[in-house]
């Protein structure tokens, strides 16, 4: 394991995070922003991401501001083979950044192209975590944690901190929630519920909300399609009101789900990214796969019940109303090169029941726990 920083730095004024994509990560990384304000109490921290990324960040009180890295426009100018705009759009790009006069910087992605971005900083000090793909070079640290070593959420960006010289406990998953996506997450939510009732006299008016988180990027981390409405229908008998949340690529997906099962709300893709969090953190428990509004769940200490198999983020989540379902078979996680032909094994186990009764063990914990009689 890379031993934390020995060397004698001034504490810094302006502090970047280079943390670009997936959502997911971002959630797991948002620990260095309470680590850092511990660390440096006096130090401005801002953060750059992706465009799509910017709504877990923005309304942060804690960040001085969120920076977009423009890749689609990069992109679409390399397409183009537009080469002198696209030199004067990075050059644009690093001047914006060199006003910033940054005294570190961090780079949170650990590849080429979050390094370039640190590079182009000119920050006097830029550490890196892992640093693939040649990108140390870029910077003037890299810390290396032991793979493995640490199985709670975050471990990478926990270790980043701890190198830096952050307090233990200091690394805090960092989410806010924004005024205005709350008041509309909430009345969508309202709205939803009268709908549903509508279709069910005798559905309560007010059932805890559970979200389901059941969409992913790869096939191979989805669980059955099948079994989230089957588990659907068990959280409704327990009086408990699923909601169906993703984007708006998911919309033919979760009307699968939901299909013949009125009382189960259907979110997906009626929610901006910053709504998602909002209605996420109002929630009693979320069930989900490997997927960014999983990851939410565990970070705003929502009872979380996460379903791993081909990949294996963490094996803990940051409090104990985290719990992982997983199994380890001897292919997995085989993450990006499955090996089964399709067969996903990994994931088909875990049965409905096996779900229903974790969910349910999560939410108890939550319950505040009634006063013994005298």
């Amino acid at each position: 394991m890379t031993a934390p920083s020995k060397a004698t730095h001034p504490a810094p004024r302006r502090i970047l995070i280079v943390r670009l994509s997936a959502l997911g990560d971002i959630v797991m990384a948002s620990g260095l922003i309470t680590a850092l304000k511990t660390l440096y109490p006096h130090a401005e921290l801002s953060w750059v991401c992706e465009a799509g990324c910017v709504p877990l960040l923005k309304h942060n009180p804690r960040l001085k501001q969120v920076i977009v890295w423009p890749r689609g426009e990069w992109q679409s100018l390399l397409k183009a083979k537009r080469y002198v705009a696209l030199w004067r759009a990075i050059r644009a790009f690093r001047a914006q950044l060199r006003a910033e006069q940054f005294d570190l910087v961090l780079d949170g992605q650990g590849l080429l192209k979050s390094g370039l971005i640190a590079w182009l900083t000119g920050a006097p000090r830029r550490v890196s975590i892992i640093a693939r793909e040649g990108s140390h070079r870029l910077v003037h640290e890299v810390a290396t944690p032991t793979p493995g070593a640490d199985p709670v959420m975050g471990s990478e960006y926990r270790y980043l901190a701890h190198y830096l010289g952050a307090p233990v406990g200091s690394f805090v998953h960092d989410l806010a929630v924004g005024a205005e996506p709350q008041a509309r997450a909430r009345s969508v939510l309202q709205a939803a519920r009268l709908a549903a009732r509508a279709d069910d006299a005798n559905a309560p008016a007010a059932r805890p909300l559970v979200v389901l988180a059941p969409f992913t990027t790869r096939p191979q981390k989805h669980w059955v399609e099948s079994n989230w409405t089957e588990l659907a229908q068990a959280l409704i008998e327990h009086g408990l009101q699923p909601v169906v949340l993703g984007g708006p690529a998911d919309r033919e997906a979760a009307e699968r789900i939901c299909q013949g099962l009125p009382q189960l709300i259907n979110l997906a893709g009626q929610l901006k990214l910053d709504e998602s969090v909002a209605l996420i953190a109002d929630a009693q428990l979320l069930i989900g796969v490997d997927t960014g509004l999983t990851h939410m769940g565990s970070a705003l200490r929502v009872p979380t019940v996460a379903l791993f198999g081909s990949t294996r983020p963490y094996l803990q989540g940051p409090a104990a109303r985290t719990r992982i379902l997983y199994d380890a078979l001897p292919c997995s996680p085989c993450r990006r090169r499955p090996t089964c032909n399709g067969a996903f094994t990994c994931m088909k186990q875990l049965t409905v029941e096996r779900v229903l009764q974790a969910g349910l063990g999560q939410l108890a914990l939550s319950q505040p726990q009634a006063e013994p009689s005298a």
